[in-house]
């Protein structure tokens, strides 16, 4: 009788926020099966992937602002795994956030569960990808709400046509595997880059190329290009040769239009890109590339993929001859410069469309993203006692020198409900600032043993910062070169924020405040946190439950760079989180050869 009351009380808070969005609001419905398949990929026809309903990249959700989602998940895999909704702000709606041990327990080989939620307030791209493991290498796909019909339309010309586009990366080895080798601390590198599934012609596999995807375009027609970098490694360049983007939207969230021949997108992000096929008729290549930090740091090969942009046209038999097979790629930027990306990132403004900015801010948080070193057996590392003596170390990512571990018997979201926290594990809260104030940027921290070794002792725990319903939080995330110098895209679930500012080097308050956007700022729920600098950002926790924070870069993720931000029910029905469903997954015994993501 609990049970069937808790799946009433479930099911008519999910339809109540289906009323608030709207009369004319629809239930788009979907089943997803998530199986293991055998796909032709880098001269290998045999090799076994995760996927969702067959398909690399999943099927795509497409709904209408303010409509409800249902998707039936049916885990035909032999592995335990979750869904999230990446950037789907749930309101309310914590359970259907997909993240394993944080909001639910893994939906076990065999099982269903059903997840359930609202699109109320957003419009543009988002997308869904498994939270357990490295499984959100192939279990992908986009979700993309458009306005509503008759109430709002896009705040730019209709576009002739709208395109998905996945940047992604090829493994030759089991994700579980490479959850644990990254969970070890060891670098493992992709075969290569895939847009849309396909490794694309850049790669010659024995002599054979491989298929490009490829995009057909009319002379004078614009086209919207939805692009999400589902990549577990690299930030990636994009460029057409001939052709500029117009930039109008991120994370789901519209930008003043700017026009640039270049993107960049870190993994977690999407972009939304309008392009005008006015070049002369033939063919275009649009080529992806991933950047990643000159040495000192470690190096991986080069990635990058390309699509085939193909104009739509007869060409008479002179200009058939003149055009040949000739194709013309883009100039692209060395791999190494990662300028660029700083400045794309900083050219985006926010829409007037969005709320104000709040100006006073109850919490302040600084937090250093860091790598550091855990003897092996979870020991913490001192002069007198260093992992030489303790079967040797590990690398582990770090939020201000604590490195997040995953609860094993209840997710942290049950917990929080029930009032139990303490039963989750070891909790540990995330202090405001990390335990050393040094110079984060100093290039000599890169290398292992230096004098600075000091700043690679690191803590593991179960991290988690309270805060009250409806405070304004601060978080200035403070890139740093402890061991690498690497980006950092840090994503929020259950909210948007506004990034303030960025800057490169250290931060400094007195100097940076002042530089501030509190104007017309972006508002995302991925912020990339440059290479040896910094980013600022301000959000209102107006959402009950129990919310990721993350760096997304799988090698970050494996190795612990989270945080739990719990956040409390306010003091109203509409501002309390809503029971848990009845069919929410229980937990079981875990496979020890899985790191859960």
């Amino acid at each position: 009788m609990a049970a069937m009351a808790l799946s009433a009380t479930s099911v008519a808070v999910f339809f109540f926020l289906a009323v608030l969005s709207g009369g004319d609001a629809a239930v788009v419905e979907h089943t997803f099966v998530v199986s293991q398949v055998k796909m032709n990929r880098a001269c290998r026809g045999d090799t076994l992937v995760t996927v969702v309903n067959g398909q690399l990249p999943g099927p795509a959700i497409e709904v209408t602002e303010g409509d409800s989602v249902v998707v039936h998940l049916v885990n035909k895999s032999p592995y335990g795994l979750t869904i999230h909704w990446h950037g789907v702000k749930q309101r309310l709606n914590c359970w259907a956030d997909g993240v394993d041990m944080v909001t639910q327990c893994p939906i076990q080989p065999g099982r269903n569960f059903t997840y359930r939620f609202n699109v109320a307030g957003q419009e543009g791209t988002l997308w869904w990808h498994a939270h357990v493991a490295s499984f959100r290498a192939t279990v992908h796909g986009a979700l993309i709400i458009r306005p509503r019909s008759g109430v709002t339309s896009y705040p730019f010309p209709e576009p002739h046509k709208e395109i998905p586009i996945f940047i992604g990366e090829w493994w030759e080895v089991d994700l579980v595997k490479l959850d644990t080798t990254l969970g070890d601390g060891v670098d493992y590198n992709p075969v290569n880059t895939t847009i849309n599934g396909k490794l694309g012609d850049l790669y010659n596999c024995s002599g054979a190329l491989e298929d490009n995807f490829i995009i057909e375009v009319e002379q004078g027609k614009t086209y919207l290009l939805r692009i999400v970098n589902a990549a577990l490694f690299s930030e990636y360049y994009l460029k057409i040769a001939g052709h500029r983007f117009t930039v109008v939207a991120a994370d789901a969230n519209y930008v003043k239009p700017y026009t640039t021949d270049i993107i960049a997108i870190a993994p977690g992000e999407s972009v939304d890109a309008i392009v005008l096929a006015d070049a002369p008729p033939g063919k275009y290549y649009m080529v992806a590339l991933g950047n990643q930090q000159p040495p000192p740091d470690i190096q991986i090969p080069p990635l990058s993929s390309r699509v085939l942009v193909k104009y739509n046209y007869n060409p008479s038999k002179e200009q058939a001859l003149t055009l040949g097979a000739s194709v013309m790629a883009p100039e692209m930027p060395d791999q190494h410069n990662t300028i660029a990306s700083f400045y794309f990132h900083g050219n985006m403004t926010g829409s007037f469309a969005h709320l104000p900015v709040p100006v006073h801010v109850d919490e302040h948080l600084f937090i250093s993203l860091a790598l550091g070193v855990i003897c092996r057996g979870g020991h913490v590392p001192s002069p007198s006692l260093p992992c030489s003596k303790l079967n040797g170390s590990i690398l582990a990512a770090t939020m201000n020198n604590i490195s997040f571990e995953f609860p094993s018997n209840v997710s942290l979201l049950e917990a929080h409900y029930r009032g139990n926290m303490s039963n989750a594990g070891m909790l540990h809260k995330l202090p405001d600032k990390p335990p050393i104030v040094y110079n984060f940027t100093d290039r000599a921290m890169i290398s292992e043993g230096s004098e600075e070794a000091a700043l690679e002792s690191t803590l593991i725990a179960t991290t988690v910062r309270r805060f009250r319903f409806n405070t304004t939080v601060e978080i200035v995330f403070q890139s740093t070169t402890v061991l690498q110098s690497d980006s950092n895209p840090m994503h929020l679930h259950g909210h948007d924020f506004f990034v303030l500012a960025q800057g490169l080097g250290n931060y400094n308050a007195e100097r940076d405040v002042g530089r501030y956007n509190l104007v017309d700022p972006p508002v995302r729920n991925t912020v990339l946190v440059p290479s040896s600098g910094w980013a600022a950002i301000r959000f209102v926790t107006d959402n009950p439950g129990v919310w990721f924070l993350h760096c997304h870069y799988g090698f970050h993720m494996s190795i612990g760079m989270a945080v739990v931000f719990e956040v409390d029910n306010g003091q109203t029905l509409n501002t309390t989180l809503a029971p848990p469903p009845a069919d929410l997954p229980i937990c079981e015994q875990h496979d020890s050869s899985v790191a859960y993501e």
